[in-house]
Order: C-alpha cells, then structure tokens, then sequence
C-alpha cells in the first residue's frame, strides 16, 4: 500500500474528497437504478451499479494518469484540441444518436465498446484551458477588445455555438465560466458587458429563427421555454419530474427512510443521475443532503487554496477555470432538484451515474492536481505576480 501511494502525488485533501464522493455514490446509484430496471427494463440493479464502479475505476485511472502531466503541457494541448472538437461537435449535431429513445444530439456512440460520448463535456473543458492560456499570455498587456476577438472570441462563440442547439443550460453554465474566468484574469468589466451583449443578440436570433422555422430543431427551443415558464408561473402545475423530487425531498426528514428505501425513485425519471440528490435526499434526509454539500464547499475551497498556491497565473487560471464548473454544476443539479432552478439536465458530479461527464470531471480533477503536485518553488515575486480582479479572489482564502 504504501509503494502504492508513494506513486500519488498532489493535494491530499482533494484526493481524499474525490474518493469519498465516488464511495458515497454506489448507494445511491444502486438504490436509484431500480427504475432504469423496472420501467426501462433495462439490467438489474447490480448490473448497474458494476458499470458505475467501472466507470469510475477507468475515471481515477484518467485521474491518475493527467495529474502525473506537467501542467505547463496542457498549454499546448488546449490549442490542438480545439479543433478537432470543434470537428467533433459538428459531427455530433449531424449525425447525433437517439438515446432511450428521446433526441441525444448532443452524443455519438464510441464504436466497438458501445458508450455514447458527450462531446459538449470534452469541449467545455478544452475551451477552459484554452481561455486560461490566453489570459495567461497576455496578462502583461493591457486586453484591447479588438486584438482579442479572433483569438478568444472567435474560439469561444464557435464552440458555444455549436453545442447550443442541444443543449442550452450547458451552453449557458459554460458562457458563465468563460465569463468568470476572464474576469478573474483581468479582462476589462466594459468589455465582458459587450460580450454578454452580443451572447444575447445571438441567443434572441436563435430562438427567433428556431420559432420561425422549427423544423430546424424540432421540440428544443420549445422544451427550454416551457420549463422557464413552468418555473417561474407558480399557479402553473408543476413538471412532473420536479412534483416527484419535492416529494422525494419532503419525505425525507432529518434522518431519511434508509438506504434503498426510497419511494420515488420507481417514478421519477433520471433518479440515478440528473435528480439523484432527491433520492439522497429521501433516504438519508437532511443529514446527508448537508454531507454532501458541505462535501462540495469542501472541494470549491481546496480548489481556490490550489490556486493561491499555484506557481504561475497559467496554473492558477488553469485550477479556477477546469475547478469551478465542476462545483457551480453540482449546485446547479441541487438547486434544481429543490426547485431553486429550472430543470437543465445537469448530472452531481462523481455521484452521478453517467460516462463520459463522469470522465471529463475525473481528468478535470487529474489537471488540478497535475498543478498541486508542481515541483517549483513560488519565487516571492511571483506572489504578486496576479493581475486584474485574481487578487480579489486571493484575499478570499488568506
């Protein structure tokens, strides 16, 4: 054991945590599973819950493998990925799979091993170390909204604008990281309002073009209205998936039913990924809903110490920008199982059964503590060596 964990390198803490939310996660992926078996018939629960293991026991072995890279590599590697998904998202738009027999655009079947492959979750994070890298590189100049178009937001519009037409709340989350990052990079407030501007002219034309002609994207547009406004009319009777995980939530109580006892999950669609938090919920009640956000706060702060003890912007940038989605998604998936937010379709991270989201989260965390596990020393120069609005957020964790 100890030859074996001499092999690990990085910020202990945050090993410590993405292990216990894979732990944490057999229960409720096994209990939550019985739907997938006795409504979609599909496996048993056991079944289920070995794919899960698999699939994270490949998710720390990409963990394992990215953390042992130099971080500096993924520089580089960000600028030659970009392209080929880029590729990839238009194949998925062309040529996207049905999955259960619902509209799945926004995957493609890996052939030979039967997984379907999210390709919005490899761009996402592509595009976060792409961005990174730019504010890095440039972090000695003053930004000129001009000079940047075609080497940030050219980049940045194109893969947004490929994954839109699928899946808009992933489009969204990742505008607001682009966003966040680059504010926290030191790009100028005045321009980032522009490029919210010109992000809503262009979402206004999309639905506008999608109602006029919606045989372009048959039922999208109309599902993304239908749930805003079925969030925000509260005499409107509520979306189905949303009435059973309230009920699932209020049954719950302080201790919960047990493990496996859940009752919802024989009704409520997705149970075992995009609303698995109500099932934690119900049968571990409000105890272990608190476990399992203070769990995340845990990580965000691990996260934000990761990158105030990174040893150059590149690295800090990089932490924030592959780091905080993970945890800005995970409050989005249980804000939206207690009614705070309109249903998006966005799984708990490494709780959640899924493929290739589970992966991408893994190599995100491989990143992160491919930056902890740096051999350099911080110069004392390099502490003030932050721009723009990074310094805010380092005054945070002192």
């Amino acid at each position: 054991m100890k030859k074996l964990l001499s092999h690990i390198e990085g910020d202990v803490s945050i090993w410590a945590i993405v292990v216990f939310l894979a732990f944490l996660s057999f229960m409720p992926v096994y209990s939550a599973s019985t739907n997938l078996v006795y409504v979609a018939n599909l496996g048993t629960p056991a079944y289920h819950l070995v794919k899960h293991m698999i699939l994270l026991s490949f998710g720390f072995l990409i963990i394992y493998g990215v953390h042992k890279i130099p971080y500096r590599y993924f520089s580089g590697g960000a600028v030659l990925m970009l392209p080929v998904v880029i590729v990839l998202l238009i194949v998925t738009l062309s040529q996207g799979t049905l999955m259960g027999g619902a509209n799945a655009s926004r995957w493609i079947n890996i052939p030979f091993i039967g997984v379907g492959f999210q390709t919005s979750t490899l761009a996402g994070l592509v595009l976060m170390v792409y961005v990174a890298r730019y504010l890095a590189k440039n972090k000695e100049r003053d930004f000129l909204f001009k000079e940047s178009i075609l080497p940030l937001w050219l980049p940045v519009a194109l893969v947004l604008g490929l994954i839109l037409p699928a899946n808009f709340s992933t489009t969204a989350i990742l505008f607001m990281m682009v966003l966040l990052l680059c504010y926290i990079g030191g790009y100028p407030l005045r321009y980032l309002g522009a490029v919210v501007g010109a992000g809503l002219l262009v979402l206004t034309f999309f639905v506008l073009t999608a109602k006029a002609f919606p045989g372009l994207m048959p039922n999208r547009v109309d599902t993304w209205i239908s749930r805003v406004e079925s969030f925000s009319d509260k005499e409107a009777r509520e979306g189905y998936q949303v009435e059973k995980a309230k009920i699932a939530i209020a049954s719950g109580g302080l201790f919960g039913r047990g493990p496996g006892k859940s009752v919802q999950k024989n009704f409520l669609p997705q149970s075992s990924s995009d609303f698995i938090f109500a099932i934690i919920v119900e049968e571990y009640g409000l105890l272990g809903a608190l476990l399992v956000v203070g769990i995340y706060f845990l990580l965000l702060f691990r996260i934000l110490v990761a990158a105030r003890k990174a040893s150059s912007i590149f690295a800090a940038l990089l932490v924030i920008g592959v780091g905080i989605p993970i945890i800005f998604q995970a409050i989005i998936n249980m804000a939206v199982a207690v009614n705070l937010f309109p249903v998006t379709g966005q799984t708990l991270p490494l709780i959640s059964s899924g493929g290739t989201a589970v992966w991408m989260t893994c190599f995100a965390i491989g990143i992160i503590l491919s930056v902890t596990a740096d051999k350099e020393i911080k110069e004392p120069n390099q502490a003030n060596e932050s721009s723009g609005a990074l310094d805010v957020l380092y005054e945070t964790i002192d």
